[in-house]
């Protein structure tokens, strides 16, 4: 789902204080092998956390990784946002999301996730809802919940702008909040649209959309009201782009492909094979490559986007639903279904 904003690091180092809720119980840790047909030397570990996972974001500001999951179909009684410790792969804390039907024990659950490291936030959509949330970094405190966000999927911080980006699948619509005020300042629908994956230009204040239903990129440039829209791969569901922002890469779910597009020209310049079931991108801004999670096969391909070529190729637990990459790290979580009790992060340190 959400993919990692066009931005400098600004490599703080820090930690936070303990979230104010029940610490879950330290995760187990187990060794995986890269499954690879090229030997880059990638370091790969697993660990489990709890069932239903769905996304990751990164905070650098308090090194940690924010993970969220939520359990069945509504009323969705169980969800969680944890904090995970990246090095040691730990649940350090376990927010539960605030209840919205007493009746049922129904919570606000959590899907999509992104970090406002500038004001400390973190933001979830809550697709059963069709809300966004914000949270607390440092205590974990529910801090609001906005509307009218039609089958909210993902969300993404352009914290130079102060403004957050969340795509309403429901109906074709893009909604920007303030990130200081935590109010609605813009909504941009697109008929006939299916907004999913999205990521932003820090630099420029643009946004990229994932038009899953019309196989294109939806472009909305800042102060904008119409959009621009550029060719994607076959089902584009997740987008992130290149570290000077030229270029943007999609997942292509139906095709199970990467795409590469040239923003400047407004064309397809790659398409590469990645796997079956390509649902999650993400840039590794270090060396350049783009990593492609694939669901239905259980791997997550990394691809040289400028030689169109995949360097490697790592195993996952079943079902991955997302990556996430941080200073050369990747973070992949899975949503194995029904049966699985725990659900596991594979964390992949990219070999140069």
């Amino acid at each position: 789902m959400s993919t990692p904003a066009v931005r400098t690091r600004r490599h703080r180092s820090a930690l936070t204080a303990a979230v104010a809720v029940a610490v879950a119980a330290g995760s187990t840790l187990t060794l995986a092998g890269t499954a690879s047909a090229h030997s880059t030397g990638s370091q790969v570990t697993t660990a489990k956390l709890t069932k239903g996972l769905y996304q990751s974001a990164y905070s650098e500001r308090n090194d940690v990784l924010w993970v969220t999951a939520a359990v069945g179909r509504p009323p969705v009684t169980e969800s969680h946002l944890l904090k995970v410790d990246p090095r040691t792969l730990a649940v350090r804390a376990d927010v539960t999301p605030p209840v919205t039907d007493a009746a049922t024990g129904a919570v606000e659950a959590v899907y999509g996730v992104a970090v406002d490291d500038e004001h400390n936030t973190v933001w979830t959509t809550n697709t059963r809802n069709n809300t966004v949330s914000v949270y607390s970094q440092r205590t974990g405190e529910h801090l609001a919940s906005l509307p009218n966000v039609n089958h909210a999927r993902e969300i993404v911080v352009d914290e130079k702008h102060n403004t957050v980006w969340a795509s309403a699948f429901g109906d074709g619509t893009l909604v920007a909040f303030d990130t200081k005020t935590l109010k609605e300042k813009e909504r941009v629908t697109v008929e006939g649209a299916g907004p999913t994956g999205l990521t932003v230009n820090e630099k420029t204040g643009a946004l990229y959309a994932a038009d899953l239903n019309n196989d294109r990129l939806i472009e909305l440039r800042r102060g904008a009201t119409t959009p621009r829209f550029l060719p994607a791969g076959d089902g584009p569901i997740s987008v992130s782009l290149s570290k000077n922002g030229r270029t943007a890469y999609t997942a292509d779910q139906t095709s199970g492909t990467l795409s590469v597009v040239d923003l400047r020209k407004g064309v397809v310049t790659k398409s590469v094979a990645t796997g079956a079931g390509a649902l999650s991108v993400a840039t590794d801004e270090r060396s350049g490559d783009a990593l492609v999670v694939n669901r239905t096969d259980a791997t997550v391909t990394r691809v040289d986007p400028r030689r169109g070529a995949v360097k490697e190729t790592v195993a996952t637990g079943a079902n991955p639903n997302h990556v996430e990459v941080a200073d050369g790290t990747a973070y992949v979580v899975d949503k194995s279904g029904a049966g699985a009790a725990e659900d596991t992060v594979t964390r992949i340190r990219l070999a140069r």
